[in-house]
């Protein structure tokens, strides 16, 4: 058995660990204000180009038509629920937009795109399972009321290029706190490693 050298500052073993702070209550609902004050915003703009190449053309849709805050609304544990109904009748020709909202402001917290159906994209592991859970055990733990939902938008065909641009524009215009591309404005308060 090698024995640790306790003055070897390299050792991962004796570096300290970093401590998760945990938000405050009145930290927790600036942040939410300041994210839905954004959001909001977007209502009352025109829409605005996102890239300087044209958005793929899939359908008679564009990036502005997808309004996340007005389309049907889940439970936010959709992966474990019957798979929604398609208005495809062919089953091979299905892509998903996917948006997690919490309904109480509303504010849009993820944006996310899947060539399989939803219940299989998160069936396993997803880093937005955790930041999900985390979030709602702060709202319980300060009291603070909490509806996180889910909604989807399938009305784009299952092309990885185009779901992958879309899904970006959306991420880009909401700057929906759980995407990290975002986390350079919000922070990155309920990342996976917090408990």
């Amino acid at each position: 058995m090698k024995q640790l050298n306790l003055f070897n500052n390299n050792s991962s073993s004796l570096t300290p660990k970093k401590e998760n702070l945990i938000m405050d209550r009145e930290a927790l609902i600036k942040w939410k204000k300041r994210i839905f004050k954004y959001q909001e915003s977007l209502k009352n703009t025109q829409p605005q180009q996102q890239t300087l190449f044209e958005m793929p053309k899939t359908s008679w849709h564009t990036v502005d038509d997808i309004k996340p805050f007005e389309l049907p609304i889940h439970n936010c544990l959709f992966w474990r629920m019957p798979e929604p109904k398609s208005q495809f009748t062919d089953e091979s020709n299905k892509g998903y937009l996917y948006f997690i909202i919490d309904n109480t402001l509303p504010i849009l917290l993820y944006c996310g795109e899947t060539r399989l159906t939803v219940n299989k994209r998160w069936s396993g592991v997803h880093d937005c399972k955790d930041y999900i859970r985390n979030y709602i055990q702060l709202h319980r733990i300060h009291k603070v009321d909490v509806g996180v939902v889910s909604a989807f938008w399938e009305h784009i065909p299952p092309d990885k290029k185009v779901l992958l641009e879309w899904e970006r524009q959306l991420i880009l215009k909401y700057r929906s706190p759980f995407n990290k591309e975002n986390w350079k404005y919000w922070g990155q308060p309920f990342q996976k490693e917090w408990k």
